[in-house]
């Protein structure tokens, strides 16, 4: 056990199925490495490589998948960790696994799942997550055969529970946002052993930072090599409505042209529009890089002048500067109305939540005939409507992008 992961106790390393040690001829990993390499082989870790981040993974070779987010925001969490002092693998897993649950169409289709399984206890991408790590996902089953999922250990499930609450309890200030389904709290309950009430641990902290940094620097510059917005010429009379209504309510306009300045005093803030040249492109990325350490060193900062740690579950918290998360707010903000906005992508939306709508619905009317060999399984146990309807929106939460249009396209073909 190396020195780090001494900072953990017994609880914290535990499994829901105990497991004993492995006979193999290899060398042995640690408990939370194994968490790591569990993640990075699941199936539903794959499909993120198929499924919308902000545009269509389709749709330019260059622009972000979940994949390639998720592989983005596990860099920043793990240097970030290391640098507190945090197991490193812990807050790894937690980054590389938070988007898991995401389905076909990013947050659009997630929207379009929520509408269809209010009489089932909602949708939520995060709740989805924990879902598939404690059952959907087949790694370890328990002594009655039931699968746990990936049986990873406490502290790296905790690590993964971004909103540690349900649907019923969800606070006002989380704006729908929950972490478990009514059927998935014996596997919340055991994660969430001794943890404080809606709180959640420094590593879940630190994953969720990195997720909002990597949002926050990476859909700019996919927007920027797209062409969607160049960031020497900002409307900002446009723009700050748009930041105001997604991220900061009650921001001036005199408070966000100062955040705006001391991102522009960032020395590799581009002073000529991007043009596509190699030269161009390595000056964004310099961008990138220069934003995400300005961020990180300024959190690193603040947390230890705010405590001596160690920063380890719940010993410590993590601490954003009001001025580094009006930074990265109004980057968001600048995304989602140059990109998020666009009038072209709003249209396809419309027709994905369409679509995603009829492929549920269908998938009801044939009586479970054209599931996946698994949930079919799951359908004939399902001890009512709303437990079948759950295992339709979790086949269909499965889905890539294009499986999800391959599936919809089949299916209307066989009802005509």
């Amino acid at each position: 056990m190396d020195e780090v992961e001494q900072r953990y106790d017994a609880q914290a390393r535990e499994r829901i199925v105990p497991e004993p040690p492995k006979r193999v001829e290899a060398p042995e990993r640690l408990a939370f490495e194994r968490d790591r390499a569990r993640v990075v082989h699941a199936a539903s870790f794959r499909r993120l490589a198929a499924k919308t981040q902000v545009v269509g993974p389709q749709s330019d070779d260059f622009v972000r998948n979940r994949l390639t987010h998720s592989l983005e925001v596990a860099q920043i969490a793990r240097d970030l960790s290391r640098a507190l002092g945090t197991h490193p693998d812990i807050t790894e897993t937690a980054a590389l696994a938070h988007d898991l649950g995401h389905p076909p169409f990013g947050h659009n289709g997630e929207r379009a799942l929520a509408e269809l399984a209010v009489d089932c206890g909602g949708f939520e991408g995060n709740a989805q997550t924990l879902r598939l790590l404690t059952r959907l996902e087949a790694k370890t089953a328990d002594a009655a055969g039931e699968s746990a999922g990936l049986n990873l250990t406490r502290a790296t499930l905790d690590a993964c529970t971004k909103y540690p609450w349900g649907r019923s309890e969800a606070p006002a200030s989380a704006a729908g946002k929950f972490g478990v389904y009514d059927d998935d709290r014996p596997a919340f309950e055991w994660a969430r052993a001794a943890a404080p009430a809606g709180r959640r641990c420094v590593e879940a902290q630190v994953m969720d930072l990195a997720d909002d940094v990597a949002y926050s620097v990476h859909d700019v510059e996919d927007g920027t090599v797209a062409g969607k917005l160049d960031l020497t010429r900002l409307d900002t009379a446009a723009v700050w409505p748009t930041v105001r209504s997604w991220y900061l309510p009650d921001a001036t306009d005199d408070r966000l042209d100062e955040v705006l300045v001391g991102l522009r005093s960032v020395g590799s803030w581009p002073q000529a529009s991007y043009d596509g040249r190699r030269g161009s492109l390595a000056a964004l990325k310099n961008l990138t890089s220069d934003l995400i350490g300005r961020f990180c060193g300024a959190v690193q900062q603040a947390t230890f002048a705010a405590s001596e740690g160690p920063f380890v579950r719940y010993a410590a918290d993590l601490v954003v500067p009001e001025d580094t998360w009006l930074e990265i707010s109004v980057l968001k903000g600048i995304a989602a109305h140059y990109v998020m906005q666009d009038a072209t992508r709003m249209a396809l939306q419309v027709r994905q939540r369409e679509l995603l709508t009829e492929l549920v619905t269908l998938l009801l009317e044939r009586d479970g005939d054209d599931l996946d060999e698994s949930f079919a399984s799951d359908w004939a146990v399902a001890a009512d409507d709303a437990a079948r309807t759950r295992v339709v929106i979790d086949q269909v939460a499965s889905l890539t992008d294009a499986s999800a249009v391959a599936w919809h396209h089949r299916l209307v073909k066989v009802v005509e």
